[in-house]
């Protein structure tokens, strides 16, 4: 039944592949899940190791009404994957325009999916503001939004802070709590990533869910098209970012709700980060 979107406020800071990893780790732990691909970039797949040259997929043809049980895969790992499908510039346009004109077209699969009390959806959106993004954002419990570690994460605060990076939609999400960030790409090395770093920390607090450090790890993972390694720096990192979410559900289902404590992976406050 729980659905958790990540999201991003631009490509290439690494959502599809974390994504693809915390819904794995929590399949691990016990969880029923079914990875979504809403990005019509459709690269979900890959990380669960489907073959390139297979382009079916549910969210591609959401125009016809598509039976979203007819397009489930089970990846190797055992988590229930439905990939985006290959499409076309102007086809992903006409999409978004079918979203908008008629949000039903994916709300009522949506409420299918998550009708069922033991399957968690873990959904992959398109980066930045999407009709996508804006339809699943009353469903969510968690829009875990993704931020890579560099200079322009930290210029974007004001934007982050209020939300509206991700677009109005998401501005209930924002105050009722279920809007959770990561930070991806750390390399305290590096002077700027570690001030970028430092900075959305400070300012995130306890909606920092965690970060994952720049490791060789992710990228040879990538490269493999596979889930990355729990034993590796990054894997280990992610799998405490998934119990931190896991913690969070389990808090949403308690009927008396109790004062918002500090993650512990948000213990990443500047002062206590030592390089590695």
């Amino acid at each position: 039944m729980p659905l958790i979107c990540f999201a991003s406020p631009k490509g290439g800071v690494g959502k599809t592949t974390l994504s693809a990893n915390v819904a794995d780790l929590l399949r691990r732990d016990g969880r029923s899940v079914v990875a979504l691909d809403l990005d019509p970039q459709n690269s979900l797949r890959l990380h669960f190791g489907m073959s390139v040259a297979e382009q079916d997929g549910f969210a591609a043809h959401l125009p016809q009404r598509p039976q979203w049980r007819g397009h489930l895969r089970q990846a190797p790992s055992g988590t229930l994957l439905l990939p985006h499908g290959a499409v076309t510039l102007r086809e992903a346009l006409d999409n978004a325009v079918a979203l908008e004109n008629d949000p039903e077209l994916l709300a009522a699969p949506l409420r299918e999916m998550l009708a069922d009390p033991n399957v968690l959806v873990v959904a992959d959106m398109p980066p930045g503001p999407s009709q996508a993004l804006s339809i699943l954002t009353p469903m969510a419990n968690l829009i875990v939004t993704v931020l890579r570690s560099e200079a322009i994460s930290a210029a974007m605060l004001a934007e982050i802070e209020a939300g509206r990076f991700l677009g109005t939609g998401t501005m209930k999400a924002l105050f009722s709590g279920r809007l959770q960030f990561v930070l991806n790409a750390v390399d305290l090395r590096d002077r700027l990533s570690r001030a970028a770093a430092e900075a959305v920390a400070r300012h995130l607090g306890s909606r920092l869910l965690g970060a994952v450090s720049q490791d060789g790890a992710v990228g040879e993972a990538v490269a493999a098209q596979r889930l990355l390694e729990p034993a590796s720096r990054a894997g280990g990192e992610l799998r405490q970012i998934a119990a931190a979410i896991e913690a969070l559900l389990a808090s949403q289902d308690r009927p008396a709700p109790r004062q918002e404590q500090p993650h512990e992976a948000a213990a990443w406050a500047a002062p206590q980060w030592e390089t590695r």
